[in-house]
């Protein structure tokens, strides 16, 4: 072979700007191996080497290993295969280093101490797969063991949680509290009571003996103080829900007294488990629903409003 057609290692260098080191290791590994070697024993590449070593860079700077960037210079493997596979690792590593970012925004923002950061990076860890398993895992535990409405199973059902690939902090503390609720045996008890109630559909004993009149004034006013962004226990509602404990009580000819408030809050909680309910708005922050106001539960507000201490 006439040598005039062969590149030593330094004008191989200085063709595709790998350093001399670099192109030896290659060599050595026996990805760029040399052609021939001169007289005098220096390492001389075909015209074939500038390509091939500037392939094998792009492959590296994309994170192939050598042994597969062997195989795509030998035909063994075709680019676009070795691509798509490569492509869907970094997928996985992508939502892993967002799932990642989006924990340690939790942690910052909480000032989260070392005994809870260990299980919400292991929560925040689980794969879809295993996520749902949790979830199922859940719904059997709640549903399996009696014989459970099937609207109320499938109403649950529906609105199963499903953390997204790349979650924002706040949905990551949503998932991480939602995972702690579904495993409690006191919360299961609480849902599959409230699931039955809700799908069956039927009136609170309070509502029908106040009349829809009243339930529909007593609705409008408390949805107006939660979008508002009134606080339940904030000392300007206490007029209000003052003057609905009086049509309350003038309605079903009690005294407006603060037994009769605490009557009033157990009557309205046999519908809004508080619990149940912030199970429900962590699904839709899980989920990245857009929460419709007047889809929000008016009764956990009032419940609070009726015992505040300071309005009675």
């Amino acid at each position: 072979m006439d040598v005039t057609t062969l590149y030593s290692i330094g004008e191989l260098s200085r063709r595709t700007g790998s350093s001399v080191r670099t192109i030896r290791f290659y060599s050595d590994s026996g990805v760029v191996a040399p052609t021939t070697r001169s007289p005098a024993g220096y390492r001389l590449y075909d015209l074939d080497a500038p390509l091939r070593l500037e392939l094998l860079c792009t492959l590296r700077e994309l994170g192939m290993d050598l042994d597969t960037i062997q195989r795509v210079l030998d035909r063994e493997l075709s680019v676009a295969e070795v691509a798509a596979a490569h492509a869907g690792a970094m997928d996985v590593q992508i939502r892993v280093l967002q799932l990642r970012r989006s924990v340690l925004r939790v942690v910052a923002g909480r000032g989260s101490d070392p005994e809870e950061i260990k299980p919400m990076h292991r929560i925040t860890q689980l794969s879809g797969e295993e996520r749902r398993r949790l979830i199922d895992d859940f719904m059997d535990g709640t549903f399996g063991t009696v014989d459970a409405d099937p609207a109320a199973v499938a109403m649950v059902r529906a609105a199963t949680p499903d953390l997204p690939d790349d979650p924002s902090s706040e949905q990551v503390a949503a998932w991480v509290e939602l995972v702690g609720l579904v495993g409690d045996e006191d919360f299961r008890a609480r849902m599959r009571r409230m699931a039955v109630w809700q799908a069956a559909g039927r009136p609170l004993g309070i509502e029908s003996e106040a009349g829809e009149e009243l339930m529909k004034c007593t609705r409008q006013k408390v949805a107006d103080a939660m979008e508002s962004g009134i606080d339940p226990l904030n000392s300007r509602f206490v007029a209000v829900i003052d003057d609905l404990v009086h049509r309350f009580a003038e309605v079903l000819a009690c005294t407006p007294d603060t037994e009769f408030r605490d009557w009033m809050a157990q009557q309205f909680e046999e519908a809004h488990d508080p619990r149940v309910d912030r199970y429900w708005r962590l699904v839709w922050i899980v989920n990245g629903w857009q929460v419709v106001p007047n889809l929000i539960p008016v009764y956990p507000w009032l419940i609070q409003a009726l015992r505040n201490e300071r309005a009675a």
